[in-house]
């Protein structure tokens, strides 16, 4: 196996990370293990000090997009593993995740079962994220706002500059992978209760989630939005023609600017398509 780097983006996680951070080097005492302190104002350092393990601390928090970038930037490993540091996840899956990509897969995901869900609604959220997710890009998206992937380095780092400084880097690396065609797969974990509060706020974090995966949706496949809006706006200009032919009898400028509603979308949806293909292409090549 190439040397396997661990990254665990941390905010004042210390109580978790004491837990954890033996057990991950008693799983994985060959690899290289960073944690990369968002800000904390705990004993994040301290924590990692005493056992031996690398912190990268930043002065000020950054998110948790930022942190996972600075991690990928500062590994040595071929292969790199994400893990939240809050105690969900257990290092004795990650030996799982490095073996599925032996079978020449570029990224593997832990994928949550519901019993795993903080909350119903939590659950609820990230159900709908996972099928709006898979009929955007048509690839089955089992659990698209996971933190726990292990990933080929120089793969991830293609799209280091795509990354939010916030939370759901994994909805960002997720599609690109999908618009890259680099294999990923899933496969099943149990999370466990994290320790300490958490940093997420549902109502404001789904909300971006959603913006997200549409903001992502153009990257990945512009027209499978831009094509049914356009549509949508042609059939309300139709629809409204038909109602003021037949009880007017004339062609009302509300339904014009429908239909011209519709062509500048679908307009927009192809030069948008022209973008994402010269996004995604590597050294002057397709």
């Amino acid at each position: 196996m190439n040397r396997l780097s661990i990254i665990l983006p941390a905010k004042n996680e210390a109580v978790a990370l004491a837990d954890l951070l033996p057990g991950l080097l008693d799983a994985q005492p060959q690899a290289e293990i960073i944690v990369v302190d968002d800000g904390s104002t705990d004993d994040t350092r301290a924590i990692c000090a005493a056992c031996g393990v690398q912190c990268l601390s930043s002065p000020y928090s950054m998110g948790n997009g930022a942190a996972v970038k600075r991690g990928a930037r500062a590994a040595a490993g071929d292969v790199l593993v994400f893990m939240d540091g809050d105690g969900q996840h257990d290092p004795a899956d990650i030996a799982r995740l490095v073996a599925r990509l032996d079978e020449g897969y570029d990224m593997v995901v832990g994928a949550r079962d519901w019993g795993s869900q903080a909350g119903v609604g939590r659950g609820l959220a990230n159900t709908l994220y996972n099928w709006l997710a898979t009929r955007m890009t048509g690839h089955k998206v089992a659990d698209l706002t996971s933190g726990f992937r292990a990933v080929r380095a120089g793969r991830f780092r293609e799209f280091l500059h795509l990354l939010p400084n916030g939370f759901s880097y994994p909805t960002t690396s997720t599609m690109a992978f999908f618009r890259s065609a680099y294999p990923l797969a899933y496969i099943p974990v149990k999370a466990a209760q994290r320790v300490g509060k958490s940093h997420i706020r549902p109502f404001k974090d789904g909300i971006r989630f959603l913006l997200i995966i549409f903001k992502i949706a153009t990257l990945y496949s512009p027209l499978k939005l831009f094509v049914p809006a356009a549509m949508s706006f042609f059939a309300l200009g139709l629809g409204y023609y038909f109602y003021t032919f037949f009880n007017f009898h004339r062609l009302s400028l509300i339904s014009v600017a429908l239909w011209s509603s519709a062509v500048i979308i679908f307009l927009i949806g192809l030069i948008s398509e022209q973008i994402t293909a010269l996004t995604y292409r590597r050294d002057g090549n397709p």
